[in-house]
């Protein structure tokens, strides 16, 4: 009997030693996942899961190549995030097929490997729309419930120290079927702008994200990936 076709996994957004992170699911499309991507996404249950559609060759970046990928939530299909980005090119150069271009329904996203950090530059006009709650404490995002959202996206931090740029976070959305999110990158790409200044981020259990400004409102987002036990395809 043949085995199920399998999912990548990746750990998006670890600490410096590889813990903690934001589970991604990787699937290379095929005639058997198109048409059934959102359907996958929402069994899976990752908070995003990408279909890599397609890779060209012969770009004009860095590398020559480029990938074509959707984005989908458990319940919604996203033109861009942070963290399936990220984790997507680690994965193509994890691969063997390191890519300049990451092609989003939202636009083209420049991707950079720096070491073991992995970063992609999206842009602020590309995120949803998140309610903010800026808070005075760490402590205070810490104590949030999450069954205390019911409905949009929420996103609340407070500084861990604000001379260096350095906050904790929590996300909780429940209209894109995410009770919480361990690290969100389309939030810190939006939150960066809103502040103005590169940002270190702890988000959920101790996921780091990082930021960096570029002109206009674009914004370079990085971290760190590690590769995590495949699962069978729903």
């Amino acid at each position: 009997m043949e085995s199920s076709p399998l999912v990548d996994v990746v750990s998006v957004f670890t600490d410096a030693d590889g813990g903690f992170r934001n589970p991604l699911g990787v699937i290379r499309s095929t005639a058997g996942t198109r048409g059934r991507e959102q359907a996958i996404a929402t069994a899976l249950g990752f908070s995003e899961t990408v279909f890599v559609d397609e890779i060209e060759e012969g770009g004009a970046d860095a590398h020559g190549r480029s990938a074509r990928i959707r984005i989908f939530t458990p319940a919604a299909e996203l033109p861009f995030a942070g963290h399936p980005c990220v984790g997507t090119a680690w994965w193509l150069a994890r691969a063997g097929l390191p890519v300049g271009t990451l092609r989003v329904a939202a636009g083209d996203v420049r991707v950079r490997y720096d070491g073991e950090l992995t970063w992609i530059t999206g842009r602020a006009s590309w995120t949803p729309d998140f309610a903010w709650h800026a808070l005075a404490t760490a402590a205070e995002v810490d104590a949030l419930d999450p069954a205390a959202f019911t409905e949009g996206a929420h996103y609340a931090w407070a500084w861990l120290d604000e001379a260096s740029g350095h906050l904790r976070s929590r996300m909780f959305a429940p209209r894109m079927g995410i009770v919480e999110d361990e690290a969100t990158g389309a939030a810190a790409v939006a939150l960066t702008a809103r502040l103005g200044r590169d940002l270190a981020i702890d988000q959920g259990a101790g996921s780091r994200i990082l930021t960096r400004r570029l002109d206009g409102d674009a914004i370079e987002v990085g971290g760190r990936a590690v590769a995590a036990e495949s699962v069978p395809l729903p």
